[in-house]
């Protein structure tokens, strides 16, 4: 509750709680286990801050947190606790809410590229080794040096492949790039898409500008629907560091303002550090350190302090400790490590105290207007003025429609030329010059096979011509032998009739032996032309002999 430039959140028997105004950018802790009451305190934080005018960025776990967009109402919890803060009648209403999905399901799609995500973040989210980080940093750096966009996965997917095949020509400039990192990284990537990654890589890609609305005085509380992200741990936490980076990246330096320019809640902060190498978490500490100049206050909601590293834990100024159980011995070292992170108060013992909170209840210490913490108090955190709990489907879709058109444009995907459209084209002309030669090889063949053909042709017909000759050389030489013969014969016969019959058989026997003769040379040369070339041959000379 803003009340008197006051951030009223608790009440204690002393007397408010209020958080400093200038002192809200120096971060905070809201710690406790499940089912305390840290949802309600995160709300209650957040309302105070949207009705002081500071935008807030939070996380929707479970959904509960959209409640704040819708007035509340009078409960008989909240009956009994008026009296106790001293509010008789309370003014519920709700606060300006944006909702969001990176996976644009129940919200606006809230989506970043795979270059402003950079290769340290994306190597975090796909669990890359370090020689693996190393060769990806190299990747990038090709995209960059050849004005290659990596927009969306497929793009990451593209590039990865063309440094892959193409690697020995990048080895003198980039250094060694393994096959087998390249390998990794293109599962990793696979991996991603195939848990829904490949929602929030693309364009348009979120303005962060966006998160620093106000409606009517009032700061706009940006919600991110996270019942569905937080089951991908390390694709969560790798998108809100990713806000914070570009929060840090792109806002002015504004110096200590009277009131933050944005509140960021980091809800199940836990994640953000599991499994985080030392120099991501040595970035996030300078993040978190220098942050604060650009206006902007990060509180961390998780169940113990411990589950934050001491050099990030140690710049969170503003906490509220709601209660710890302590079972094991693990657990009472955690609830005395929580109760050593405040000021002492000689009214109780604090780590007693952790053990013994109602719901409801916590252990408070803010940040005077020194900058120096307060004395821990037991209190009880104010009730909201919003709905508690969630909201139904039908009111989230009023909220998505009632965003500004430009706040609708995010749900407008589109795909222009990157690295992927640039990277087919080139294999699509590799492509096609690949398959000309292919076709001029095989032309070349066929021409030569023609040629080849051609050839033994020609060489067939002259064979054949030859042959023809020699055959009409032998059957003129066969011809002439065989009229000689028959020519001879004949005569002998006639000579010999001639001298025994008498001049008329004479006659006779001349015109039989002429007979006789061409029977014998018809005869001779049907006989010795075997196949068809050589008859055609025979009868050819024998026109030319006889007529």
């Amino acid at each position: 509750m803003f009340i008197n430039n006051k951030l009223y959140v608790a009440h204690c028997a002393s007397g408010e709680i209020c958080l400093t105004g200038k002192m809200c950018n120096r971060h905070g802790l809201i710690a406790g286990a499940t089912g305390t009451g840290k949802t309600v305190t995160l709300q209650v934080l957040a309302e105070t801050f949207s009705q002081a005018g500071v935008p807030v960025f939070a996380a929707d776990m479970k959904g509960d947190l959209s409640g704040i967009s819708q007035e509340g109402k009078m409960s008989g919890f909240i009956e009994k606790r008026c009296p106790e803060f001293g509010i008789e009648n309370p003014e519920f209403n709700g606060c300006p809410t944006r909702v969001y999905d990176v996976f644009g399901e129940q919200g606006t799609a809230m989506r970043t590229t795979v270059s402003e995500m950079g290769p340290q973040l994306m190597a975090r989210l796909m669990e890359l080794n370090d020689v693996q980080t190393g060769v990806l940093n190299v990747v990038f750096r090709i995209a960059d040096d050849k004005g290659l966009l990596l927009i969306d996965l497929k793009d990451l997917r593209l590039m990865l492949d063309f440094v892959g095949k193409n690697a020995s020509m990048f080895t003198t400039q980039y250094g060694n790039i393994s096959s087998a990192s390249i390998g990794a990284i293109v599962r990793s990537v696979l991996a991603i898409e195939s848990e829904g990654g490949d929602k929030f890589f693309g364009e348009p890609a979120f303005d962060i500008n966006d998160l620093l609305d106000t409606e009517k005085g009032k700061g706009v509380i940006s919600l991110l629907a996270a019942d569905k992200l937080m089951l991908r741990p390390k694709m969560y936490s790798t998108f809100l560091l990713w806000l914070l980076s570009e929060l840090y990246e792109n806002l002015p330096e504004v110096g200590d303002m009277e009131l933050p320019k944005l509140v960021f809640f980091f809800d199940e902060a836990h994640m953000l550090f599991d499994g985080t190498s030392k120099a991501l978490t040595d970035k996030l500490e300078q993040i978190i350190r220098l942050i604060r100049s650009k206006g902007v206050g990060i509180y961390f909601v998780t169940q113990s302090p411990t589950d934050i590293p001491e050099d990030i834990l140690g710049q969170l100024g503003n906490r509220v400790q709601h209660a710890l159980r302590a079972f094991t011995p693990k657990d009472q070292k955690a609830v005395r490590t929580a109760a050593e992170t405040f000021r002492q108060n000689k009214a109780f013992n604090t780590a007693d105290a952790i053990m013994n909170l109602g719901t409801g209840e916590a252990l408070v210490s803010f940040l005077d207007e020194k900058g120096a913490p307060s004395v821990v108090e037991r209190a009880k955190i104010l009730f909201p003025l919003s709905q508690i709990g969630a909201i139904t489907a039908g009111q989230r879709l009023d909220l998505r429609n009632a965003a500004p058109a430009r706040i609708r444009e995010y749900d407008n995907y589109f795909d222009r030329e990157s690295a992927y459209e640039v990277l087919t084209a080139a294999n699509d002309e590799v492509a096609r010059q690949k398959e000309e030669q292919e076709l001029q090889k095989t032309e070349a063949e066929k021409a030569k096979l023609e040629a080849k053909a051609h050839k033994e042709r020609e060489k067939a017909e002259k064979a054949e011509q030859k042959a023809s000759s020699s055959i009409s050389r032998g059957l003129l030489g066969t011809i002439a032998a065989a009229a000689a013969t028959s020519f001879a014969r004949s005569m002998g016969t006639q000579a010999a009739r001639s001298v025994v019959g008498g001049t008329t058989s004479s006659r006779r026997s001349s015109a039989s032996a002429g007979g006789s003769l061409l029977d014998s040379l018809f005869g001779s040369a049907t006989k010795t032309a075997t196949n068809t070339a050589s008859r055609k041959i025979t009868n050819e000379l024998l026109k030319g002999l006889f007529g």
